[in-house]
């Protein structure tokens, strides 16, 4: 049953241990550090991971793996293996991950990447200092984009943090392969945010904004925004597209 990766759960299984320790080495994990794990599948990860980190949470959707993760596990004192869904935020609190200063580490399933992504972004007391995912290489390339190739993704990211690709990993490494490649993404998210973020509710504002536009990307401002901005917004932003401005762009827009 454990050689049968269940396609529903978007399970795809990496092995190799040069690409599972820099995955380690990029979160700077450490005997201080708290690590939230993801689908650690069948533990490959997080037999990196446990050597390394003062306390591991391991969140498992697949029941069938449980067992086996225990078993594998069961001399090992610092980790914490968890049956359920991961967008499931009341579970996540009454296990204790509300408010506390820890790092996610995961090959998630690239399914739920999105979602991912804005609860543990944009809900303020789930929020990581530090994340490291293995993603798609598409998608990871989009979460970096800069102007004139912004996208709502990118913006949505780069309001909480700092996203950088460590490397691109084929798809051979997994198995079974996935139809494509894939990409450690790491996102440092903001412990003093710029000054243009410092304002509470700042990047929601901006992301609220941001969406209208993106809705119909092809127009210009002057008409997705037209009731949204001001004489001198017009002015200095009316003749763009929402993929040509930056953050600080959108702060100035809302400001």
């Amino acid at each position: 049953m454990l050689n049968k990766q269940k396609k529903y759960l978007g399970q795809h299984f990496l092995k190799n241990k040069k690409i599972l320790e820099e995955m380690a080495r990029s979160a700077e994990v450490s005997k201080q550090d708290i690590v939230l794990e993801v689908g650690p599948g069948l533990g490959s990860l997080t037999e990196i991971l446990v050597e390394r980190a003062g306390k591991i949470i391991a969140v498992e959707k697949d029941r069938d793996l449980i067992p086996y993760l225990q078993e594998k596990f069961r001399n090992q004192k610092n980790i914490k293996i968890i049956q359920g869904d991961i967008l499931k935020l009341p579970s996540l609190r009454r296990r204790g991950l509300g408010e506390v200063n820890y790092k996610i580490v995961a090959n998630i399933p690239y399914y739920i990447t999105s979602r991912f992504l804005r609860i543990f972004l944009s809900e303020k007391k789930l929020r990581p200092k530090l994340m490291v995912l293995m993603v798609q290489k598409e998608v990871a390339e989009r979460i970096c984009a800069k102007p004139p190739k912004m996208n709502l993704l990118a913006l949505s990211v780069q309001a909480y943090a700092r996203p950088e690709i460590i490397r691109r990993v084929p798809k051979n490494f997994f198995s079974p392969p996935p139809k494509v490649d894939s990409a450690i993404l790491k996102l440092s998210l903001f412990t003093s945010p710029p000054p243009l973020l410092l304002k509470e509710g700042t990047q929601e504002k901006i992301l609220s904004v941001a969406r209208i536009a993106f809705q119909q990307k092809r127009k210009m401002l002057r008409h997705s925004l037209k009731n949204k901005l001001s004489t001198s917004d017009v002015d200095r932003f009316g003749n763009k597209r929402p993929e040509e401005l930056s953050l600080k762009d959108w702060f100035n827009m809302i400001n």
